[in-house]
């Protein structure tokens, strides 16, 4: 079976999540002994053409392009809202936009609700996110190396947040929480990949200049798996997620989660997370060290259910579905 995983992961799309995701989905796809993967080919001749990103190149290569059409759904109209600054008028074209695919791969109850309501005629598959546990997983080496390079003690608990810097991702939150707890180290990775055109760019900024020395933002990177690495929390304060990679990342390596009570998070993380509706909920739970030990064990065993090959798996089942 021929199937090329389309993906428009130049300039600042190569930093997001739906980027990351298929470049990982694709590798372990690749495995597979059944499938011909290619990657961004603009070449006819598929079965299956997955797309992660609906750019211009993805709606013209999509116009020639034979085969089953598939999107995955990681970008929906609730989850610019608070993100872009003109998430209003980006959000008037995705209805048609979603019309256009044969099928539509969901990641979670909630994102599987807004597709249907939004395209309530193309069918859909749900498969949630995935995982490397190979790559994401617990490495006392890497947690020195990265406390070292920024400057962080070996003693200090270090409460850490992945995400873009925007209201959605519950940003003022985190620098709400870092101003209770002085002694204890926030650190944000990730920064603006929309630059400008991100939600509240210029009071973000200006939010950030006030914090205090405990607080670190990083931007973007080098080596992700070090940073989930040198973690005692994962903070993740999101008001809107598909399902967000973070967590799955952050589990698989070991780190205990703190995540806001929406949705998308308790129904997939329900007996492994921990949960906050108000921020004076998860100020208790930074004071109680005792629980978050007894989370971090429970951790990495949970996203054994997300392991990339269970995904894969489901995957090339779908792929093989649609072709017949």
């Amino acid at each position: 079976m021929k199937v090329n995983f389309f993906v428009e992961d130049i300039l600042f799309f190569k930093y997001i999540g739906c980027s990351t995701l298929a470049r990982m989905l694709a590798e372990k796809l690749a495995e597979d002994p059944s499938l011909e993967l290619s990657w961004n080919s603009f070449n006819y001749d598929y079965d299956i053409v997955h797309y992660h990103t609906f750019g211009p190149l993805t709606l013209m290569n999509k116009k020639y392009s034979r085969g089953v059409k598939v999107l995955t759904a990681h970008s929906t109209p609730r989850l610019n809202n608070d993100n872009l600054s003109f998430s209003g008028t980006v959000n008037h074209f995705y209805p048609g936009i979603y019309q256009g695919f044969d099928h539509i791969i969901t990641i979670s109850g909630p994102n599987d609700q807004e597709v249907h309501e939004m395209v309530p005629d193309v069918p859909t598959t749900l498969i949630p996110n995935g995982v490397d546990r190979d790559r994401f997983r617990p490495d006392p080496e890497k947690r020195a190396a990265f406390r070292r390079k920024y400057g962080i003690g070996e003693e200090e608990r270090v409460v850490l947040t992945v995400a873009q810097q925007t209201p959605r991702k519950g940003i003022y939150d985190f620098i709400a929480l870092s101003r209770k707890h002085p002694d204890v180290r926030f650190v944000w990775v990730g920064g603006f990949p929309y630059g400008t055109f991100s939600k509240d760019y210029k009071r973000i900024e200006e939010e950030k200049s006030r914090c205090g020395k405990n607080v670190l933002f990083t931007g973007f990177v080098g080596d992700i798996t070090a940073a989930y690495c040198s973690a005692d929390l994962f903070f993740m304060p999101s008001f809107a997620e598909g399902l967000p990679m973070v967590i799955l990342e952050a589990m698989a390596s070991g780190v205990p989660v703190l995540a806001r009570r929406i949705p998308e998070f308790t129904e997939n993380f329900d007996g492994a997370a921990l949960f906050f509706g108000c921020l004076d909920d998860a100020d208790a739970v930074v004071e109680d060290e005792p629980l978050i030990r007894r989370h971090a064990a429970v951790s990495r065993p949970f996203t054994g259910r997300f392991d990339i090959g269970k995904v894969a798996d489901l995957h090339v089942n779908l792929y093989r579905e649609l072709v017949s």
